[in-house]
């Protein structure tokens, strides 16, 4: 579904607050809250919005260890992988890229050592050949 300037900057501010009041929104967006509430319901029908989701506070996150893990996976073993990733509750995000490597996944846990236990874990996972892996430093900004 073809979006335009509104529904774009509609969804940027849903990006920062999904849930801020629609009146809010549509005095942001200088809208009535009819045109917000019915653009939100055609992109929530159309797919272009799949779902709503909790964001950490800052403050939880500077509690957690970050790290980027890049994953190499055997030829036709990622489905095997992706389902294997998912269930580990430490990988946030599971991604398959262009490159060197064919999945990144981001993780979180709250110390050194359970951070290292669970990228032995996803090295260990059936179809993964290899991993290398990145911690996050600090984050410059958050979309």
């Amino acid at each position: 579904m073809p979006t335009d300037a509104l529904d774009q900057a509609l969804l940027a501010r849903l990006r920062e607050n999904a849930r801020a009041p629609v009146a809010e929104l549509a005095r942001a967006l200088g809208l009535s809250r009819t045109t917000v509430q019915s653009r939100i319901a055609r992109l929530e029908q159309s797919g272009v919005v799949a779902g709503y989701t909790v964001k950490v506070s800052d403050e939880r996150a500077r509690g957690e260890l970050h790290a980027y893990v890049m994953v190499t996976v055997r030829p036709k073993a990622t489905g095997i992988v992706a389902a294997a990733a998912r269930k580990l509750p430490a990988v946030r995000r599971l991604e398959s890229v262009s490159g060197p490597f064919d999945l990144l996944a981001l993780v979180a846990a709250p110390s050194t050592m359970e951070l290292d236990a669970v990228i032995d874990a996803i090295g260990e996972l059936e179809g993964v050949e290899r991993t290398t892996s990145s911690i996050v430093l600090s984050t410059k900004f958050d979309r």
